[in-house]
């Protein structure tokens, strides 16, 4: 069971995440939930010690601090804050600088290249698209959420609960 919430709820959630602020620019709740309740489900399954489970939610309330604290100043969305706490859960602090840092780039590299999308005109046949007009438009934010759910993707695989998993 622990395997395979680990190996197929967790990227499943990630993946949903990323597409869904593709297309919506929204990140639901219920993604960041499930990734809580999934969590809780991998933390009794004996993986981890209490005192790992406790790091971890150290972790998720480290994040969620800070990206609320930012979402506060307008910088980033509040469905990116729950997502980057939830996601934090599951690293625990073994990860969690790592994720940290490629979410940035990510982050970094996607921001640039919608906004020199957005400096030219849509080809006809992406205009009809109602999410790339959306995503196009310069008032729209960036879909943060793609960068958090790749970063996550990339790093998770580097974490001591991921190399538990797959030995369990």
């Amino acid at each position: 069971m622990a395997t395979l919430g680990i190996l197929v709820i967790f990227p499943f959630l990630m993946a949903y995440a990323a597409a869904s602020d593709l297309l919506t620019m929204l990140i639901p709740n219920r993604i960041s939930l499930a990734l809580i309740a999934a969590f809780a489900v991998l933390a009794c399954t004996g993986l981890m010690s209490a005192q790992e489970i406790g790091l971890h939610l150290g972790a998720a309330a480290l994040v969620l601090a800070v990206t609320f604290g930012l979402f506060a100043f307008g910088v980033i969305g509040g469905g990116d804050a729950k997502l980057a706490a939830a996601t934090a859960l599951w690293l625990g602090f073994d990860g969690l600088v790592d994720y940290l840092l490629v979410a940035s780039i990510i982050g970094g590299a996607l921001t640039l290249a919608i906004l020199a999308a957005r400096s030219h005109p849509l080809p006809q046949a992406a205009a009809r698209l109602p999410f790339i007009l959306h995503l196009h438009d310069a008032k729209t934010g960036i879909p943060y959420g793609i960068a958090l759910a790749a970063a996550a993707l990339l790093v998770f695989p580097e974490t001591i609960v991921w190399a538990r998993a797959l030995s369990a």
